[in-house]
């Protein structure tokens, strides 16, 4: 009976000597101290030992080794925290989409420029003085459309400015191969008006205008979605900063260090909970972004295909110098056509009948035009391999928004299992894992978020990427309906003649072919046998070819 008293006292001593031992552990605030300084804070703040933990408005308030001023910095310790990954992830896919960008638009702007360089060696070459003294007219080509390019219809009309160029070359060249005849303003303004019906370029400027418009189009919808990207993640990436979500950040992070257990990390469903109710407006942005990015990835196909910029950019050198050769190779039909239905000219007083062979002579051949030449650019690279790398950066930037919170909830800023902190204890996390998006907070458990009041910033953005969308559809279709403001300023402004001296309008020497099958254009016909039609034209044109060494000289390549 004795030994079993002495037993039992000795037992009690135990216990009280162990759990006086672990009280005394318990409120050592070491631990704490060493993390708080840590993170840039005066570790004087934290008390030495457990204090009551009463006065906190986020913690437990049981044993604490937070005090009221530790919790109020903590606390925005702890937002800077949740929002530092957020940043990170969407300043990685701002700059993915923004260098994706700058690529892009170099790469175009070099094609056209590059096209342009290319026409002017190949028309150099070929038809020397006669192209350099009517450059003008190609150069104000190439600047219209880049301008174009860069601010839409609202610089340009593209048909308009097409339509002008193709009346200002007919002008040219009519001039050019009846040189023996004079022209009044009114006279000229009768050929251009029946420039669609004479069709003296065959059917080269419809299927120009066609292949442009689309390329065009649907080039700048998509350089301008790459553009908009990083605009639209710039402005909706940001935490919110209510407070609601910083108490959440705070009980979530460093509620632990009060407690004395700062390695302790959330449990990842309860770090779920929070985060998507710290970004719950910003999963509401995932629908449009999706439908956005969907747009991108066709339209990208397009681009690839039927609508590619850089097939139809590329050979345009080739395609205007075939338009040309139409006009030489029917310039008498036309001549023909354009004295009957506008009237016969006046011979001219100074035309010479001869010229120097040097000043009029072609020389050189055209370059055939092969599918698989690339241009050489600052992009360093070929349409298609840009648009194989985009491709993939777009689908993986699909529901960006809506897994946010997973990617952020994951690695070494959660812990597995049961142990982790749940919000008051080190335990499992009870409660269920809510939905994304701001209606489905009603029910968070963690982060009290006013569902009646959406964010203005994020729905502005959604609304900019519906808008955006529906651009990008249209140009899948060839349709443009952007409304930009001109970025320099000056307007539709059209193409200039590039030459307006007299010495100009006897020595513009370029020279047209027509197709195989040319259509007949609708202008008062010409009765077959009417010589008062052709009158002496069809001979003297002959002559002046032959003098000038043109009809033979002109290469034509198909």
């Amino acid at each position: 009976m004795k030994s079993l008293l002495v037993l039992g006292v000795v037992n009690a001593l135990v216990v009280l000597v162990l759990s006086g031992t672990a009280e005394q552990k318990s409120k050592n605030c070491n631990e704490v101290r060493a993390a708080y300084s840590s993170k840039g804070f005066n570790v004087n703040d934290v008390p030495n030992k457990g204090v009551n933990g009463a006065p906190l408005k986020v913690c437990p308030q049981g044993f604490s080794c937070c005090t009221v001023e530790m919790e109020e910095k903590l606390s925005q310790q702890s937002h800077t925290e949740i929002k530092a990954p957020v940043s990170v992830l969407s300043t990685n896919l701002q700059s993915t989409f923004r260098q994706r960008y700058d690529h892009f638009d170099k790469f175009f702007r070099e094609l056209l420029k590059n096209a342009e360089v290319s026409l002017h060696d190949m028309f150099v070459r070929t038809y020397g003085m006669m192209y350099i003294q009517n450059a003008e007219l190609f150069k104000n080509f190439f600047k219209a459309l880049t301008r174009y390019y860069t601010s839409g219809s609202s610089a340009v009309n593209l048909e308009s400015m097409l339509s002008d160029f193709w009346a200002d070359l007919l002008e040219r060249m009519f001039r050019l191969v009846n040189v023996q005849y004079e022209f009044s303003d009114a006279y000229m303004e009768c050929v251009s008006r029946h420039t669609d019906q004479l069709q003296p370029f065959g059917d080269v400027p419809r299927k120009l205008r066609i292949q442009l418009t689309r390329a065009f189009v649907a080039t700048r919808a998509f350089v301008r979605g790459l553009a908009i990207m990083p605009e639209v993640v710039d402005k909706v990436s940001k935490v919110s900063t209510s407070p609601s979500c910083v108490r959440a950040a705070m009980k979530m992070l460093y509620c632990p260090y009060c407690s004395g257990q700062v390695a302790l990390k959330p449990c990842q469903n309860y770090c779920l909970n929070v985060m998507r109710g710290c970004l719950a407006n910003q999963a509401d942005l995932d629908t449009e972004w999706n439908n956005f990015l969907d747009a991108m990835v066709s339209l990208a196909e397009r681009l690839e295909g039927p609508f590619n910029f850089e097939s139809i950019v590329e050979p345009i050198d080739v395609k205007l110098s075939d338009a040309i050769m139409n006009m030489q190779e029917n310039s008498i039909q036309v001549s023909q056509k354009v004295f009957h239905g506008c009237g016969q000219p006046k011979p001219s007083m100074t035309f010479r009948a001869t010229r120097s062979l040097k000043e009029t002579s072609f020389t050189g051949r055209f370059r055939p035009y092969s599918p698989d030449a690339r241009p050489t650019t600052a992009a360093g690279t070929s349409l298609d391999r840009l648009m194989s790398e985009v491709k993939k950066k777009l689908k993986h930037a699909k529901k960006f928004w809506s897994t946010l919170p997973e990617t952020v909830c994951a690695g070494e800023r959660i812990a597995p299992g049961d142990e982790c902190w749940n919000g008051t204890a080190k335990s499992r996390y009870q409660s269920v894992v809510i939905g994304n998006g701001l209606a489905n907070q009603v029910s968070n458990p963690d982060v009290d978020v006013d569902i009646t009041k959406p964010d203005i910033v994020i729905r502005s953005q959604i609304a900019a990427l519906k808008e955006m969308t529906t651009w990008l559809k249209a140009a899948h279709s060839g349709i443009d309906i952007s409304v930009d403001d001109d970025d320099d300023g000056s307007g539709g402004e059209e193409s200039g003649s590039g030459c307006d001296s007299p010495s100009c309008e006897t020595d513009r020497d370029i020279y047209f072919s027509t197709p195989a099958n040319p259509s007949n254009p609708r202008v008062n016909p010409v009765v077959v046998g009417d010589k008062s039609a052709v009158g002496p034209h069809r001979s003297t044109v002959a002559a002046v070819l032959c003098c000038l060494g043109l009809a033979l000289l002109a290469p034509h390549f198909r």
